[in-house]
C-alpha cells in the first residue's frame, strides 16, 4: 500500500460514504420480487432473512481482514489470486463474471415484469418479454461503453432513489395489515432445514454486492477500523430494511396472491392506495432495477479487464473504447446475458427470474468461499495470538455458511454452475503463460 497518501485523498471516503457504497450497490432488483419468491414458504421462509443476514455479516468481517492484507483493486478475485494462484483466480474471474451476467439477466426480467403493470402487453407475450429484456440490456451495455461518466452520473441518482419505495412500503403496509394473512409456519413438504437452505439462497442474491465496500480501502479513512464497521451498518441496515418490507407485503397480500405475481410491490400498494399508489411503487422499483442494472453490467465489463490485465483471460477484452471503457468485456458480457435470456425465457418470468437470481448467487457464493479458504492460507503464517484464533473460526463459519447455501441452491444450479467452469478451462489453458 502507498504511505505517502495526500491527506486530502485519504479522508475523503468517511463512514457514512463508505456505508451508502454497500447498501447502494446491494439494494437492487431482489428484493422487488422477492415477496414471491419467498410466499410459497410460509413464514419459516421469512427467517431466511435472519440466516442470510448472519451469514453476511460473517462473509463481510473476512473480506475486511482480507482487504487489510491485500489493498488491491478486484476485491474477491484479487484476495483468492494472491492466496491459491493463478489456477483459482481465473476460477473465481469467471465465475464472479459470470455472476455478474446471471445477475443482469435476472435483473432485466424483473424490470420488464414491473413495466408490464404499465403495459400489461409485454407481459402477456414471452417474445414480448424477451425484445425488451433484450434492449434495455443493450441500451445500458453501450451507455457504460460510451462514457464511464454517463454510467456514473446515471447510477448516483438511481441511487439516491432506490430506498424510498422501500420505507414507504413497510409504513404503508404495517398501517393497513390484515392479521388474517399471516401465513402458515411451514406449508411445504420440506423438511425445515432444506427449507432454510433453499429460502437462505434465494435471498442472498438481494446481499450480494455488499463486499463492494472493501475495494476503495486505499482511499478510505482508517480502513483497518472504518470497513468492519461499515460492513457491519450496512448488513444491519439492509437486513431491517429487507426483513419489515417483506413481512409488511405479507400481511397485506395474501399469500396465494403472491406467489403468481410478477410484480408483488405493485400489487401490495394498489390493494392499500389503489391504482395511483401502485404506479408510484411501480415506478420506484423500475428506477432501482435500472440502477443495479447498470451496476452489474459496469462490474461485469471491469471483473473482465481486471483479470485480462492479469493474463487471465484473453487479450483482447482490454480492448478499450475511446472514452477508456473496455468495449469488447462490454460486448461479449451483453451477448452471454442475451444467450441467457432467450434460453431462459420459455420458463415465465417469475421462473426465470428464480433460475438467474439463483445462478448468480451461486457463483458469488464460490468466490465467498474461495476468499474463507484464502485467509485459511494467510493466517498459516501468522503468529499464534487470540486475535488469529478469533479470525480462524469466523473464516470456518464464512465458509461452512457459503457452503450451507451454495447446498440450497438444488442440484440444477450446481449443475449448470459446473458446466459453466468447464467451458472456461479452455480459455485458461489457451491464455496460461
Amino acid at each position: 500500500m502507498n504511505n505517502n497518501k495526500n491527506p486530502a485523498n485519504y479522508n475523503e471516503i468517511g463512514f457514512w460514504r463508505g456505508w451508502s457504497i454497500a447498501v447502494g450497490c446491494a439494494i437492487g432488483s431482489g428484493v422487488f420480487m422477492m415477496p414471491t419468491l419467498l410466499a410459497p414458504y410460509g413464514l419459516l421462509g421469512l427467517s431466511g432473512w435472519l440466516i442470510a443476514g448472519a451469514g453476511t455479516l460473517l462473509v463481510a468481517l473476512s473480506l475486511s481482514r482480507l482487504v487489510r492484507r491485500i489493498p488491491k483493486i478486484g476485491g474477491p478475485y484479487a484476495y483468492v489470486q494472491a492466496g491459491l494462484g493463478n489456477f483459482s483466480g481465473f476460477l473465481i474471474a469467471w465465475t464472479y463474471w459470470i455472476a455478474c451476467i446471471a445477475a443482469v439477466s435476472g435483473i432485466a426480467i424483473a424490470f420488464v415484469g414491473y413495466l408490464g403493470v404499465f403495459i400489461p402487453a409485454i407481459t402477456a407475450s414471452s417474445l414480448l418479454s424477451l425484445l425488451v429484456a433484450l434492449t434495455l440490456v443493450w441500451t445500458i451495455a453501450l451507455l457504460n461503453i460510451r462514457s464511464l461518466e454517463s454510467s456514473s452520473r446515471f447510477q448516483v441518482v438511481s441511487t439516491l432513489l432506490k430506498i424510498l419505495p422501500l420505507l414507504f412500503m413497510i409504513i404503508m403496509g404495517f398501517s393497513h395489515m390484515e392479521p388474517a394473512n399471516i401465513p402458515p409456519l411451514n406449508p411445504t413438504d420440506l423438511h425445515p432445514a432444506a427449507l432454510l437452505a433453499t429460502v437462505t439462497t434465494l435471498v442472498m442474491w438481494s446481499f450480494v454486492g455488499i463486499e463492494t465496500a472493501t475495494v476503495p480501502a486505499d482511499n478510505m479513512a482508517h480502513p483497518e477500523k472504518t470497513i468492519p464497521r461499515v460492513l457491519v451498518a450496512a448488513v444491519l441496515t439492509i437486513l431491517a430494511i429487507y426483513l419489515l418490507v417483506s413481512l409488511a407485503i405479507a400481511l397485506v397480500v395474501p399469500a396465494d396472491e403472491l406467489r403468481v405475481s410478477s410484480a408483488p410491490f405493485a400489487l401490495a400498494a394498489t390493494k392499500m392506495m389503489g391504482p395511483i399508489g401502485g404506479s408510484i411503487i411501480t415506478l420506484g422499483a423500475l428506477i432501482s432495477t435500472l440502477g443495479s442494472l447498470n451496476a452489474n453490467t459496469l462490474t461485469a465489463g471491469n471483473v473482465a479487464l481486471a483479470a485480462a490485465k492479469d493474463k487471465l483471460l484473453p487479450s483482447r477484452f482490454l480492448a478499450l473504447s475511446d472514452s477508456g471503457t473496455p468495449r469488447f468485456a462490454f460486448i461479449i458480457s451483453g451477448l452471454f446475458v442475451t444467450l441467457l435470456l432467450v434460453m431462459n425465457y420459455t420458463k415465465g418470468l417469475v421462473a426465470a427470474f428464480t433460475f438467474m437470481a439463483m445462478l448468480s448467487t451461486l457463483s458469488t457464493l464460490m468466490a465467498y468461499a474461495f476468499c474463507a479458504v484464502a485467509e485459511f492460507y494467510f493466517l498459516k503464517s501468522d503468529q499464534p495470538s487470540p486475535e488469529r484464533r478469533r479470525a480462524i473460526g469466523l473464516s470456518v463459519a464464512a465458509f461452512a455458511y457459503a457452503f450451507f447455501a451454495i447446498w440450497g441452491a438444488g442440484m440444477e444450479i450446481v449443475f449448470y454452475s459446473f458446466m459453466l467452469i468447464l467451458v472456461g478451462m479452455p480459455i485458461y489453458a489457451l491464455v496460461r503463460q
